[in-house]
């Protein structure tokens, strides 16, 4: 979707067929929910034009925000206290890929643990995500970090997200060891 090759109305229609021929299931749901997200956020980002890119986004909500050049380099590179986030970022750097999951909790953990500029997070998937696009980028980085479509203003539990979704530990060390062999 990100480069026109394919449409989401093509990805909706075929999700339908094999809801109808296959199975219907929670990974079916969700993949139909996304679609109807990065819908909703290309509509926020026309209704508000570039107040998308403001610092206190589109509810204009102030926080003092923080721009520190070594919080930068230690997210990007995967290395602050949180593994799960750690695991994420690697990923990122490695495939310019992450989870939706992923892409939640490493943006609560940016904006409301470490209370840096949201729009620093926002550039740096910008320029890494291969499945860039736009508005799911700069609307899920303002909705995650308070200025955007949420009013309530939640922070992610990053150790019970990282014990909900990845339990075992497995994606972790996948991405936290230093070498394969």
């Amino acid at each position: 979707m990100s480069n026109g090759s394919i449409s989401p109305r093509t990805i909706y229609w075929e999700v339908v067929r094999f809801e109808k021929e296959i199975i219907k299931n929670q990974s079916t749901y969700w993949l139909i929910f996304e679609l109807i997200w990065r819908d909703y956020f290309k509509y926020i980002s026309l209704k508000h034009s570039d107040k998308i890119f403001h610092l206190s986004g589109i509810l204009q909500k102030p926080y003092d925000w923080k721009t520190d050049k070594q919080s930068l380099k230690k997210w990007t590179n995967g290395n602050t206290k949180e593994a799960f986030v750690n695991a994420n970022m690697r990923e990122l750097s490695e495939t310019g890929w992450m989870s939706n999951r992923g892409r939640q909790n490493v943006a609560s953990f940016w904006s409301k643990e470490l209370e840096q500029d949201w729009r620093m997070g926002a550039a740096y998937f910008e320029s890494m995500l291969i499945d860039y696009d736009v508005h799911s980028n700069w609307g899920n980085w303002m909705y995650n970090s308070g200025v955007g479509n949420d009013p309530r203003n939640r922070k992610f539990n990053i150790e019970s997200q990282a014990e909900r979704y990845d339990s075992a530990g497995s994606y972790q060390r996948l991405w936290l060891q230093e070498t394969l062999f």
